[in-house]
């Protein structure tokens, strides 16, 4: 999101050349939210979501599938089918 002049902190993400805050909103497939997670625009799209689902271990420990833009790809977000095991899955 771009510079949000009410936001007391703020960062600047250089690879989206944009500066204030981002927000991070796990929904389910009607809408409604279960987790967000808001932090200066200087933090990672992938740190950030890691962040968000260590928070909001118990508000998402049915999830069984996620979907996202590339920003949220790669290796450190590796460890994710491995937690949402140990958070509960349905399968088991």
């Amino acid at each position: 999101m771009k510079n949000t002049w009410t936001a007391k902190e703020k960062g600047y993400d250089a690879g989206k050349k944009v500066s204030g805050i981002k927000r991070h909103i796990a929904v389910d497939t009607n809408g409604l939210i279960h987790a967000i997670e808001i932090t200066t625009a200087n933090i990672t799209d992938r740190l950030d979501t890691i962040q968000m689902w260590q928070r909001h271990a118990k508000a998402l420990e049915k999830v069984k599938h996620m979907l996202c833009d590339g920003g949220y790809t790669g290796k450190p977000l590796a460890w994710l089918e491995n937690y949402r095991r140990l958070w509960g899955s349905q399968d088991s």
